[in-house]
């Protein structure tokens, strides 16, 4: 899979995160789950950017934005829901989220961060995924979930250095 990461080119991005929303919207309709109006909210600032967003960003945001008084205990519930349904991915390094680019589909999460501008790029290559787990059959390690996280810099940074 070749596709350059949205994160990696210059693109409409309230299309972007529209898109991501209506991308959402129906999948939560066809897995029969409800797409709350503070879930979407949620998953509406994750996707803001393409850096990772903390749970106590979010809440700042929530109350800032949209004067509503979440307490912690709502944004990490809505973080979970949108995490089991597989519409953002956890970057456990930053203990921070990140808006899922595929999510039509269950896949292992691979990141690429920027350690500067903390941009993250989501890839999605099989055959990371395989050498896992052909690498933990080696020693009969039985793999029940993959998140790679790779840290360096991205083109805009390591130009601008």
């Amino acid at each position: 899979m070749s596709k350059t990461p949205l994160a990696c080119t210059p693109h409409d991005h309230a299309r972007c995160v529209s898109s991501a929303l209506a991308e959402a919207d129906h999948l939560c309709q066809r897995q029969g789950v409800r797409l709350t109006a503070l879930r979407k909210r949620v998953l509406e600032l994750v996707w803001q950017s393409h850096r990772p967003l903390g749970a106590y960003d979010i809440l700042a945001a929530l109350s800032e934005q949209d004067g509503r008084r979440a307490a912690p205990p709502t944004v990490y519930r809505a973080l979970d829901f949108l995490l089991e349904n597989g519409l953002v991915h956890r970057i456990a390094s930053l203990n921070a989220f990140i808006g899922c680019s595929h999510p039509e589909h269950p896949h292992q999460g691979q990141f690429l961060i920027c350690r500067q501008c903390h941009t993250a790029i989501e890839l999605e290559q099989p055959s990371i995924a395989q050498a896992i787990e052909a690498a933990a059959a080696t020693v009969a390690f039985s793999v029940e979930a993959q998140t790679v996280e790779v840290v360096g810099l991205c083109a805009p940074c390591r130009s601008a250095a």
